[in-house]
């Protein structure tokens, strides 16, 4: 089976984003370190696994970057493995993509696991789920999770949507290992015991 890995940006209090979705705390912290890193975790993946907000969200702004004449050479190899890796939605209100190598699942969220994760000729590598919430919350509860790493942001917000949902039973880690980088911000990677 393919893993699924979990790559969130949070703040120290655990949100995932603020109440209407803002990111301005995560973009503050930002480091060339932290994009060597995501592009380095991205390469050990040929799947992107979304939500349907953040889809929408990242399928307005990936495919804009290549084509951005000031966008800095490592950005660009990152938007690049973004705009050409296999990226799956689950929705079923979602009724059509306009981002490259994008398939919506409209299948229940356990059954179009089961396929994803199965490995083929084309989709062998990991699977790797950014954002979407409710998405890892509904794979935590089927326990489809096998990794999480996690960029915790030197920040507190005080409200906003929490990254761990309250809907679902205790999951055991196992730390494998911590980054800090210069801008505070820590990377935890855990592994998930079962």
């Amino acid at each position: 089976m393919r893993k699924v890995i979990v790559s969130m940006n949070i703040t120290l209090d655990g949100y995932m984003a603020g109440p209407n979705g803002e990111l301005d705390w995560h973009f503050e912290c930002w480091d060339a370190q932290m994009g060597r890193r995501l592009s380095d975790e991205l390469s050990r993946a040929d799947t992107i696994l979304l939500g349907r907000v953040t889809y929408l969200a990242m399928s307005d702004f990936w495919p804009q970057k290549t084509c951005n004449p000031l966008c800095g050479r490592e950005e660009y190899a990152y938007a690049v493995m973004m705009n050409h890796h296999q990226k799956a939605v689950f929705s079923r209100r979602l009724k059509e993509v306009g981002w490259s190598n994008t398939v919506i699942l409209k299948d229940d969220i356990e059954e179009g696991m089961k396929k994803l994760r199965e490995p083929s000729d084309d989709h062998y590598k990991n699977i790797i789920v950014y954002g979407s919430g409710r998405l890892v919350t509904a794979l935590i509860k089927l326990e489809m999770i096998d990794e999480y790493q996690l960029y915790v942001h030197p920040v507190l917000i005080g409200k906003g949507k929490p990254f761990f949902g309250k809907y679902f039973d205790q999951q055991d880690l196992q730390l494998l290992s911590t980054t800090t980088f210069p801008s505070g911000v820590v990377l935890l990677h855990y592994q998930v015991l079962r």
